[in-house]
């Protein structure tokens, strides 16, 4: 057992919740879950399975995630973000448990390698393996920066290093739901969109870097290339690009099913909704 904090956060969950859980059971000593007022039964689920369950009204996740950092009585030398469709691999595990203890005080952050699994499959093209994320970090010195969608943390100090082994995105629920959860994002992406030069401004958020990390790598190619490419017309090639030219089409039909509907059904839709919204301010 490592003096490390999990923090979860919730909303209508249940499903997830408990896969979570256990895949944290060896590493944990203690896990926090900052529910959104569900109604499907996290809460109860997560006492029974050993957790303290904090409630707090959603705004946003930065805000959410923040909130919980600094409000749950976190006193490990470590904590560490975890979101309740995600799951650790069991040798993501065992790298934990050996490399956590013996790390120079100087390393402040530890990324990690995320897997996503669309209905049952393993999504390892098209550029969506492997996403690297800050997801552990000595406790004080990491923050969520705060933007509408998209969110990274963001260490106020110390390097980082990045582990071998990953964890895994496995949200099992419908089809149905997630085509409605990514209409909802849709909408926070559009919001983002229109606020991203304040965010860029105010300095807390992570800046476009071509030369940098992975995210600021990637971020730096939605704002000054994706978005300075024609509206909607942008979807159709962004598309092209995952499934053809980064062999997304390696992915099966299960692989078609997400780069359709995730790199261009979702990005069409953000356009849509960013036409909409320049035909209203024009009136």
């Amino acid at each position: 057992m490592l003096d490390l904090t999990v923090i979860i956060l919730t909303k209508n969950e249940e499903h997830n919740l408990e896969k979570c859980m256990r895949s944290l059971e060896k590493i944990a000593k203690r896990i926090v879950v900052v529910d959104s007022f569900s109604t499907d039964g996290p809460v109860a689920l997560a006492k029974r399975l050993g957790a303290d369950v904090y409630q707090n009204p959603w705004v946003d996740y930065a805000t959410q995630l923040n909130w919980g950092l600094e409000h749950t009585d976190i006193n490990t030398k470590w904590t560490m973000r975890m979101d309740a469709d995600e799951e650790l691999l069991p040798e993501l595990v065992e790298e934990i448990l050996t490399v956590l203890p013996n790390l120079d005080e100087s390393v402040k952050g530890i990324e990690l390698r995320r897997r996503v699994y669309f209905m049952g499959r393993w999504i390892r093209h098209g550029g969506v393996y492997p996403t690297i994320m800050l997801r552990i970090f000595r406790t004080g010195f990491c923050k969520c920066e705060q933007t509408i969608m998209d969110e990274h943390m963001i260490l106020t100090e110390g390097t980082t290093i990045c582990l071998k082994n990953d964890f895994i995105d496995y949200n099992t629920k419908s089809l149905e739901w997630w085509i409605g959860k990514h209409n909802w994002y849709s909408d926070r992406e559009v919001m983002d969109y229109l606020d991203k030069q304040r965010q860029l401004e105010s300095g807390e958020v992570v800046k476009p870097k071509l030369f940098g990390s992975q995210a600021e790598r990637r971020r730096w190619l939605k704002y000054m290339v994706y978005y300075k490419t024609p509206l909607m017309r942008r979807a159709h090639w962004y598309f092209i690009y995952r499934y053809i030219f980064r062999g997304g089409f390696l992915d099966g039909p299960q692989g078609l099913a997400f780069h359709f509907l995730q790199g261009y059904w979702y990005r069409f839709l953000v356009d849509a909704k960013i036409f909409e919204n320049r035909i209203k301010e024009s009136k």
